[in-house]
């Protein structure tokens, strides 16, 4: 299976929600057993909130910080960022160009080694 970047983010926005007044700038692509795909272009600002999974981020374009719990993390193209379950986190500062690909797994409360 193949899926395209550029056709996904061609689907978006989506309808503004309450919790997203903007419009939402993320979708699900792709879902297998625990595991999920979705793209997010975040604009104006992340309102996201805390996931109960795991979750990987790969910087598709552009450029950002991400705060963990406070702590910012800055990152670019090219770039893995991992947020364990349950902690706080957003990205600040986003170029208008930035997109990541957002991946999440596992069970709810994330692995424990």
């Amino acid at each position: 299976m193949v899926i395209s970047l550029q056709d996904t983010l061609s689907n978006l926005p989506l309808p503004a929600t309450p919790k997203w007044p903007h419009g939402v700038w993320d979708i699900e692509v792709l879902k297998h057993g625990t595991m999920s795909l979705i793209a997010y272009k975040p604009t104006v600002q992340d309102f996201q909130t805390t996931h109960e999974q795991d979750e990987l981020y790969i910087v598709m374009a552009g450029v950002a910080d991400l705060i963990i719990e406070g702590i910012p993390h800055a990152c670019k193209t090219g770039d893995a960022l991992f947020v364990p379950a349950l902690k706080n986190h957003r990205f600040e500062n986003f170029s208008d160009d930035f997109v990541v690909w957002a991946i999440f797994w596992g069970p709810k409360g994330g692995e424990r080694i």
